[in-house]
């Protein structure tokens, strides 16, 4: 099932990559060579023009090869529907950007994402049930990101507000009159934007969790035996005993309004806690995805393997979800060096969940990519191409 295509990449002064204009197959197209070649930089190019930033914690102006003053990458694909361009021209020393869809010009990298939808799948998402909070919430972010434009643009608001606010806490004990005049209508604000997005997670983990009890069932039942049972459910930063009191409540989590009234109170209610650690407590930056294997947390009570395999049903289902969401495209599946990190078992039940989609990897060994068919193989050497089907 063949959804979103990327056909080409054209990249100009990215990274360790002078020029560079690599084409791509339906199927699986592995980026092969020694370390530190470019292999990873330039899946790095493919994600960066679906999301407008990178999936590794670096600056901007770090993307631009040292040296030069501007970074270009084109990315040409195609869905059900049409093929489509996008263009992302990098200036640095003042960060402008020049973005196009299709030759139009676009005022905004965010008004593009979902344009070209992606699911990464790196090793630091194997560590999705052992990692912190921020790991699962960056998890949420990326997936609702690329679907709703409505989610992205609550949650742009809302960091924009809670930095405000943030700063405006700190500023607290020197200047308490700015404090209590302005503190009312930036709560206000930053609660409406918390219900909007934690309407959008919730359902979403819903969805999540529906496929990801599929997929770990499949993956036990030919693997490893066994009959355990995982849940996956958010957990909003709303109170222990509020949500004890609303837990069978059905539409709690569809409706904005209650959930808005619940943030505001807690938000202009504890003002002394707050003032005292000089930051917002409560809010959606502070959420996290619970994640439970027959009743208990997986990050305590599933061995290893167990965590690794709902890592990659939560990868799986991030692709299934997308899917859906968008009227039966796939998205691209961007694997950076991931299959060395799995055991046989893993690894063969991603092969086979990956057939009929599109797939572009990275792997020091072309031997990596045996996915039992055709594989379109891309030497890497010094920010350099390669390319050959096998």
């Amino acid at each position: 099932m063949i959804g979103t295509v990327c056909h080409s990449i054209e990249i100009e002064n990215f990274r360790n990559i002078g020029s560079a204009s690599v084409t791509f197959t339906e199927g699986v197209n592995l980026l092969h060579g020694d370390n530190a070649q470019g292999k990873t930089n330039l899946l790095e190019a493919v994600y960066f023009t679906a999301l407008g930033k990178s999936f590794r914690p670096v600056r901007e102006a770090e993307l631009i090869r040292f040296g030069e003053e501007s970074a270009h990458v084109v990315n040409r694909f195609s869905d059900s529907v049409r093929p489509q361009t996008l263009s992302v021209r990098l200036f640095s020393g003042h960060g402008r950007r020049v973005v196009e869809q299709n030759g139009l010009k676009i005022g905004r990298m965010s008004e593009m994402v979902g344009a070209f939808r992606v699911v990464l799948f790196c090793p630091e998402h194997l560590s999705l049930i052992q990692g912190g909070p921020e790991l699962r919430r960056n998890y949420l972010n990326v997936a609702l990101s690329q679907l709703r434009p409505v989610y992205l643009q609550s949650l742009q608001r809302y960091n924009k507000l809670l930095k405000e606010r943030n700063a405006l806490l700190k500023r607290a004990p020197e200047d308490m009159a700015t404090f209590k005049a302005t503190e009312p209508m930036w709560s206000a604000q930053l609660a409406h934007e918390a219900a909007t997005v934690t309407v959008h997670r919730a359902r979403y983990v819903r969805q999540v969790n529906d496929h990801v009890r599929a997929c770990f069932a499949d993956m036990m039942t030919k693997y490893e035996g066994g009959d355990e049972l995982p849940e996956i459910t958010y957990q909003p930063t709303l109170g222990s005993e509020w949500l004890e009191a609303h837990r069978d409540d059905p539409h709690l989590f569809t409706d904005p309004q209650r959930l808005e009234e619940r943030y505001l109170e807690l938000l202009t209610t504890r003002h002394d806690r707050e003032i005292g650690a000089g930051a917002t407590l409560w809010g959606i930056h502070k959420d996290d995805v619970r994640i439970h294997l027959n009743g208990r947390p997986a990050r305590l009570y599933a061995s290893q393997g167990q965590q690794r395999s709902l890592a990659l049903a939560m990868k799986l289902a991030e692709g299934w979800v997308s899917a859906y969401e968008s009227g039966g495209d796939m998205p691209v599946f961007l694997f950076d060096d991931v299959l060395s990190e799995l055991d046989t078992h893993r690894r063969d039940y991603l092969v086979q969940e990956m057939k009929g989609r599109q797939v572009i990897m990275t792997a020091c060994d072309p031997a990596a990519a045996d996915f039992g068919g055709a594989v379109h193989l891309i030497h890497v050497d010094g920010g350099r191409y390669t390319q050959k089907e096998v």
